[in-house]
């Protein structure tokens, strides 16, 4: 996402586009599973073997695009569906399409806890959504002793029309998980990880107007900006998160037979 600059900036059309190119593109990209409506990409990056830029992509059949977009969106119901999640907030908004939060992520066991500060923006494009993100750092939001601070150099989801009434949903993420993870960790994410976290964000979505109706039904600031109550933040308060800044674990000596998945997981 970054320019090659320093500045944290708000992304452009330009930037929206080239994320979009990205998810709709074949050309360098290797397939690593495709099943059950649900194809996963990688392209490994030739500067670090551990930021693996991974794409997924699922049909979504009578699922309408801004039923997604609304899912995606909706922290509170998010807390419902995520299991992985551990807490998410917003910090502050910066325009009415863009604003900066953050989000825990529980990894299976033995691998530590992640969390991410990230500056995040939207765009609706007719029947078409995206939403995509990178880290940022903050001085009040500094990394925690519980958690390995992550760094999200790219992630967002694209969302398109299509048939009567359903969609389809890219996911592309490029996220150094500051940590040399073993090569099984790497395999797991995109044979199982991912295509399951893809089903889930389906599911939810087959859930959210029945659930919606009874929570605040008329609410939706990513929709109605002026509903948003998010103090508003300035960019010169974030500068952008530097992976090298920040502490490496060295995980890649752990072994699968010690990973532990929960029930609901599985």
């Amino acid at each position: 996402m970054s320019r090659g600059g320093e500045t944290v900036y708000i992304p452009d059309d330009s930037d929206f586009n080239t994320f979009r190119d990205q998810c709709e593109s074949q050309e360098g990209w290797n397939n690593q599973y495709s099943k059950a409506g649900v194809t996963v990409w990688s392209q490994a990056q030739e500067e670090s073997k551990t930021v693996q830029k991974i794409k997924m992509q699922i049909a979504c059949r009578d699922l309408p695009p801004e039923t997604l977009y609304d899912v995606l969106h909706d922290t509170c119901y998010r807390k419902k569906w995520d299991s992985n999640m551990i807490e998410t907030y917003d910090i502050g908004r910066l325009t009415v399409n863009a604003d900066v939060g953050y989000y825990s992520w529980r990894c299976p066991s033995p691998l530590k806890n992640r969390d991410f500060v990230t500056l995040r923006s939207w765009l609706p494009l007719g029947n078409d959504y995206m939403i995509i993100n990178y880290s940022v750092k903050h001085p009040k939001y500094p990394p925690r002793k519980d958690f390995v601070r992550a760094v999200s150099l790219q992630t967002g989801y694209l969302i398109k029309a299509a048939g009567n009434q359903g969609s389809i949903l890219y996911y592309l993420t490029q996220v150094d998980p500051r940590g040399a993870l073993p090569k099984w960790v790497v395999n797991k994410v995109s044979q199982y990880v991912a295509p399951k976290a893809m089903k889930k964000i389906y599911k939810a979505g087959l859930k959210y107007p029945e659930w919606k109706r009874k929570h605040n039904p008329g609410f939706k600031p990513w929709v109605y900006p002026e509903q948003n109550t998010l103090p508003n933040i300035s960019l010169a308060e974030f500068s952008l998160q530097h992976a090298d800044s920040l502490e490496n674990i060295d995980e890649s000596g752990l072994s699968e037979d010690r990973l532990r998945i929960s029930d609901e997981e599985s």
